[in-house]
């Protein structure tokens, strides 16, 4: 008891009384049915247009499926591989991994189905029998349908009728508000934008008959309606790229579907949440509050459709939307390696990629910044390459792009809100971070140094796995031990209260980066470790030797209490000692002797492999570590 206590303490103080407030009231609607009232199982049967009439309307969505104007490559092997896996009931899970799922309610590792006609507030959806429900949502989100969709552009073929079978499937076997895919209004509003794209696609298609148009528009419409309802829980429980997907997907349906009753009141609310949030969520430097160069990704996508689409119905977001986006793009190139167009692994993901539009790998960000960047007519510099395909999706033909984009090719970039800094020298890229926390922290990673070479990933974050998983995986990919910075023994730098609450913020951290004649260095510092003791303090200084893969780091733990051990932390890539040597001495000169201990590495959400983690270990308060190039 005393622990929840505790607990409820420090989210109160950290998160504040309306999110506790909002939330012990969200719980006891659950409690009392009153969820169930205000969320009706009856599903709406109605003509909301006619065929006709829905074909001949003149409404704008982001192409015209009869003036494509996307380039055809019909030798896509690797397209066509996915199409036929689809074909045969197989679906690809996080951008990787594929299961043959025929319902809708399986987790395909597990075992586990879900009820389908239990309301939605009475699943769990952190259920260790169950495993983690992202597994379910994952098919539910219809992102396949990009799949399809282009492989009958680029192939001249007419998958409608199948596709209009798995929508309708779903919607039989997902009744009203019932099961774990009604459980997140995020999931809801991505099913309804996949949905959407794939009606416009498929609009002249003779598969699609009165009584089937009827089915899928009365669906979307129920599903709004959800989204609509609960969107204040986003707002207030959640705070993040959550409530960005759900005020898009508002937005667009009320744009799209002008016939639905509540459409004008949609469109105006949802438009008003997306530019409120995403000035919120955005800080002017251009990072994100979630501290995810995934999620991050995520709301580039969001903000792709929402600009542009606002802009083709005459009905501009504010000024405010325009420069975050601009700033989100700087800060994301500044962090992209130039070779194959990955960031840093950093911060939570699961493998979110809303609307997969090319055939880069899902780690590439070229094509949804490349998308971001025509809508706000911004010059990337990307040569020509297969991630331009999302943006001739998106945005039709390219603009012709008169914004530049501030890049550093040589030298150092800092992002003072959000506490990143980067070095470019020498074809590698460093990335450190360490920042106050003024939104939820997701992992205890401050200090984190990312080292980055020719494309390759020498010292690396650990990623994330997966969000359901037992105590001691759940702590080691979100907390300090998956990370390359310092702990002090096998205490994290914040103290873990549950899954996704962490107590002690971090509210004081700084940093400054800057050159000399022969080197760029780093200086950052935190105040962390609060369940430990008052005033510890971990300082980082970070050189890299122009023109060299040289680096030095030099650590500093003050006020660790007596008899403990700091542990300075690293994450190689699997060759890093074929071609790199790392060593390390404590304040006094003498050596450290390397240890290597079993860690983890996830590149794609749920799946993990056992890798080396390197590990030097001082009851002294400095460690100064050289890592540098065999060749």
């Amino acid at each position: 008891m005393l622990r929840y206590l505790q607990i409820g303490w420090h989210v109160s103080r950290q998160m504040g009384w309306k999110y506790v407030l909002f939330r012990a009231g969200y719980w006891l609607q659950g409690r009392l049915s009153i969820l169930k009232w205000r969320f009706s199982r009856t599903a709406t049967h109605r003509v909301f247009i006619s065929l006709e009439n829905w074909r001949g309307s003149q409404l704008t969505f982001l192409f015209d499926p009869e003036n494509l104007r996307v380039q055809k490559y019909p030798a896509l092997k690797r397209l066509a591989w996915r199409v036929a896996q689809i074909g045969a009931g197989r679906f690809q899970y996080f951008s990787g991994e594929w299961f043959e799922i025929a319902d809708w309610h399986t987790h395909p590792l597990t075992g586990y189905s879900y009820n389908p006609n239990v309301h939605w507030s009475d699943v769990d959806d952190f259920s260790a029998e169950a495993g983690d429900i992202k597994y379910v949502w994952e098919k539910s989100r219809f992102t396949f349908l990009y799949d399809l969709i282009r492989y009958d552009h680029h192939c001249g073929e007419d998958q409608s009728e199948t596709v209009f079978g798995l929508i309708t499937d779903w919607i039989d076997y997902n009744p009203v508000n019932c099961g774990p895919n009604w459980k997140c209004s995020q999931e809801i509003a991505l099913r309804v934008l996949n949905w959407t794209f794939a009606l416009h696609y498929y609009r002249r298609s003779k598969a699609l008959s009165q009584p089937l148009l009827d089915k899928i528009l009365c669906s979307i419409y129920d599903q709004m309606r959800h989204v609509a309802a609960n969107i204040r829980f986003s707002q207030i429980a959640v705070r993040n790229n959550h409530v960005l997907t759900e005020a898009l997907g508002l937005f667009v349906s009320g744009l799209m579907f002008p016939y639905f009753p509540e459409s004008g009141r949609w469109r105006i609310e949802g438009k008003r949440i997306f530019e409120i949030e995403i000035t919120r969520q955005i800080a002017s430097d251009g990072t994100y509050l979630q501290f995810s160069m995934n999620y991050h990704r995520a709301v580039v996508q969001l903000l792709s459709w929402g600009i542009r689409l606002a802009e083709l119905h005459e009905d501009r977001m504010c000024e405010a939307v325009y420069d975050r986006a601009m700033a989100s793009i700087t800060f994301l190139k500044n962090s992209q390696i130039e070779t194959h167009g990955r960031l840093p692994n950093y911060g939570h993901n699961d493998g979110a990629l809303f609307f997969p539009l090319t055939e880069c790998h899902h780690r590439d960000f070229r094509p949804q910044l490349a998308a971001l960047a025509n809508v706000l007519q911004a010059c990337l510099d990307y040569q020509k390459g297969e991630w331009e395909e999302e943006c001739e999706w998106l945005t039709g033909n390219p603009h012709s792009p008169a914004i530049p984009v501030n890049v550093v090719t040589v030298g150092v970039s800092n992002f003072p809100t959000g506490g990143y800094h980067i070095i470019r020298d020498a074809n590698s890229l460093t990335f450190l971070r360490c920042g106050s926390y003024y939104s939820r922290p997701f992992q205890a990673d401050h200090n984190h140094l990312d080292i980055w070479v020719g494309g390759r990933n020498i010292l690396r974050d650990a990623g994330t796995w997966l969000y359901n998983t037992d105590e001691a995986f759940t702590r080691y990919f979100s907390g300090t031990r998956s990370h390359n910075t310092v702990m002090i023994e096998d205490f994290d730098q914040m103290q873990k209260a549950n899954r996704f609450i962490w107590m002690y913020w971090i509210r004081n951290a700084e940093g400054k980066s800057g050159s000399a004649d022969r080197e760029f260095w780093i200086e950052s510092e935190f105040e962390g470790f609060r369940h430990l003791g008052r005033g510890i303090i971990h300082r980082r200084r970070v050189v890299k030797a122009k023109g060299r893969l040289h680096w030095l780091v030099e650590d500093h733990v003050l006020n660790v209490p007596k008899g403990l051990r700091i542990r300075q932390l690293w994450h190689p890539d699997e060759k890093f000692r074929e071609d790199y040597q790392i060593s390390a001495v404590d304040e006094k000169g003498c050596a450290l002797m390397e240890r290597t201990e079993t860690g983890w590495h996830s590149d794609q959400y749920g799946v993990k492999v056992a890798c080396d983690m390197l590990v030097f270990e001082s009851y002294g308060r400095r460690i100064r570590t050289i890592i540098e190039s065999c060749k």
